[in-house]
């Protein structure tokens, strides 16, 4: 249960810095795969499978990385 807490509090504060670069393109894929590593690290310490929170690591890491993006 503690493990579970400690992920849902983690999990919006590392997405929250989630992408770096200047352009929509470069902060949706390093975004993506912060997320992803996230999202695996996140799923070996719950011990839940891998794949799932990878991916939904990367989908959110790329969305917020492309929407951050600074205006020009």
């Amino acid at each position: 249960m503690k493990s579970k807490l400690i992920v849902l509090i983690a999990l919006p504060l590392v997405l929250s810095l989630s992408a770096c670069g200047d352009t929509w393109g470069e902060r949706a894929v390093t975004g993506g795969g912060i997320g992803a590593g996230t999202g695996l690290a996140i799923g070996a310490i719950a011990g839940w499978p891998l794949l799932a929170p990878a991916l939904a690591g990367a989908a959110v890491g790329a969305g917020i990385g492309a929407a951050t993006t600074p205006k020009q």
